[in-house]
């Protein structure tokens, strides 16, 4: 079992935050994160570019590569692999692991599980050492809504749903039959980020032999009664970066308003810190 493996202990899971640059990973870190993930919206925002439409494969394996060496444990969100061939999907988790990643979010996106299955296999065969985190997203896509992100990891900070909804147990069933093909195919946990109600948490936590992820939401369950119901990892998705999003937006209004900005500002010296050291060429 890999170091970050032995993090996912049901009953004290681990509380995974996401970056998504080099000074919010290193800022994190700093914290005492032992790993650290990415998001994914995070990263397609900081782009310019759309979450969930496969459209961040290099920036993704840039900021790996970026993070790979740093003192921490790095898990990479990588969509659905940004491809629906197996085989690149494997070559993708080949090159995270060779920069340095421990572990991969792959989400199913509602595709067909046995595409999502060889996939994780890939994933497997190619990158062996690599923690496949296989997500079902039967909580968090519902109709007429659009896309979530990945690690989530998909990442509104609102209600998934429970059990108790309409259609709840058919989507529990799903849930479960998904999960089961990717533990089959070798995922090393399995995540379901959208439900929030505990019985249903319980429920998947008890039934599957590999740590279950869920996303934190502020309207859910605390961390200490996640422990309780049996999860193994608690991801933070989006929200750090959805949060500090509004925290510039509200400082720029105070401001405005002639009001002094609060929260915490870290200091110009601590930033600059983060910063990886720059090869200077010699001037000839």
């Amino acid at each position: 079992m890999t170091a970050f493996a032995r993090l996912h202990r049901p009953g004290e899971p681990l509380l995974l935050p996401c970056a998504w640059d080099h000074a919010s990973a290193l800022a994190l870190a700093g914290q005492g994160f032992r790993a650290i993930g990415t998001t994914s919206l995070g990263v397609a925002a900081a782009s310019g570019l759309p979450d969930g439409a496969s459209a961040t494969r290099e920036e993704t394996l840039r900021l790996a590569v970026t993070l790979g060496s740093a003192p921490f444990l790095l898990s990479v969100d990588v969509e659905d692999g940004f491809s629906d061939d197996p085989d690149e999907v494997g070559e993708l988790a080949r090159r995270l692991a060779a920069a340095g990643a421990v572990g991969i979010n792959l989400e199913d996106a509602l595709g067909p599980a046995d595409r999502h299955a060889a996939k994780i296999a890939a994933v497997r065969t190619a990158a062996p050492g690599l923690f496949v985190n296989a997500r079902t997203d039967t909580y968090w896509l519902r109709e007429g809504e659009g896309e979530g992100e990945g690690e989530g990891e998909g990442e509104a900070e609102g209600g998934g749903a429970g059990d108790g909804d309409a259609g709840g147990e058919g989507r529990a069933a799903e849930t479960v039959r998904r999960l089961e093909a990717y533990r089959e195919a070798g995922a090393h946990g399995v995540f379901v980020p959208g439900l929030t109600d505990p019985g249903g948490i319980a429920a998947l936590a008890a039934h599957f032999d590999v740590p279950l992820n869920v996303l934190y939401s502020p309207t859910g369950p605390s961390l200490p009664h996640l422990a309780d119901l049996g999860v193994g990892r608690v991801s933070l998705g989006s929200l750090l970066y959805r949060r500090a999003l509004g925290a510039a937006l509200q400082a720029a209004a105070d401001i405005g308003a002639g009001r002094s900005p609060g929260g915490a500002t870290p200091a110009y010296d601590e930033v600059r810190a983060l910063s990886r050291p720059v090869l200077r060429r010699a001037v000839p």
